[in-house]
């Protein structure tokens, strides 16, 4: 039995995340499991990084599998390129350690929301891209995101309810860059509850906006009151941008 360690890129835009859900098509770990267990004649289960959420993107997404084939990965990735639709790409595809995983080993990942800041609208980006005409203060954005970096309890931040387990995070870094009239917001941590970064992206946007403080922001991470942070942002301007082992 090999294991092995495949790298994807997609566009999420037609499909309801990566994460298979029962008996329901359309989910990106579905296809591409259907497709394995096809070329491969066996059942094959896919352990990804992360999951997205539906509409969500990923440059880099991580998936590690264990299959028994005599066939090389070289063969197993041209088949995989032939037969992906065009929104799924294989990037690459190795054997990997046996004890690789592509999820508990993660050790960091990254992810990137763009906003297209400006009236005049961009038809090509568009399913990239959240739309803000608005003008936006990257000083009190940067001013709040150095408030979220660090090791903190991001309940506030995350749309899941009374879940079990720890909502304990380190938000290694945002960095807010424009690059003409495009704004991108980088998040660096070791792992992300469920829409954190929709969330974070959100509630910096309202600031940059002057909807809210910096002040305002630190209290609703204090609190670990989801109420008090703002709202999610739309999926498609969302991209897991890189995943580090």
């Amino acid at each position: 039995m090999k294991n092995y360690k495949l790298v994807l890129s997609y566009e999420g835009t037609r499909y309801r995340g990566w994460q298979r859900q029962g008996n329901t098509a359309g989910s990106i770990q579905e296809k591409l499991e259907t497709l394995l267990s096809r070329l491969l004649e066996q059942q094959v289960e896919l352990a990804a990084s992360g999951r997205t959420d539906a509409g969500v993107h990923a440059r880099m997404q991580v998936c590690s599998f264990r299959a028994d084939t005599k066939r090389s990965s070289a063969e197993l990735l041209q088949d995989l390129r032939r037969y992906l639709p065009e929104d799924i790409g294989a990037v690459s595809l190795e054997e990997a350690e046996p004890r690789f995983h592509a999820r508990l080993s993660c050790r960091e990942k990254t992810y990137l929301y763009r906003v297209w800041n400006s009236e005049a609208p961009n038809v090509f980006t568009r399913r990239f891209q959240l739309r803000m005409p608005e003008a936006l203060d990257p000083g009190a954005m940067e001013q709040t995101a150095g408030l979220l970096c660090g090791e903190h309890d991001f309940a506030a931040f995350c749309s899941l309810k009374n879940t079990k387990r720890s909502t304990a995070r380190d938000l290694r870094s945002i960095q807010i860059l424009r690059d003409g009239e495009e704004l991108q917001l980088y998040f660096t941590g070791d792992g992300f509850l469920y829409n954190m970064v929709r969330i974070l992206t959100g509630t910096l946007l309202e600031v940059g906006q002057g909807l809210r403080t910096p002040e305002s922001v630190r209290q609703a991470l204090l609190s670990g009151d989801r109420s008090m942070a703002g709202p999610t942002a739309p999926a498609q301007g969302l991209c897991l941008w890189e995943v580090k082992y």
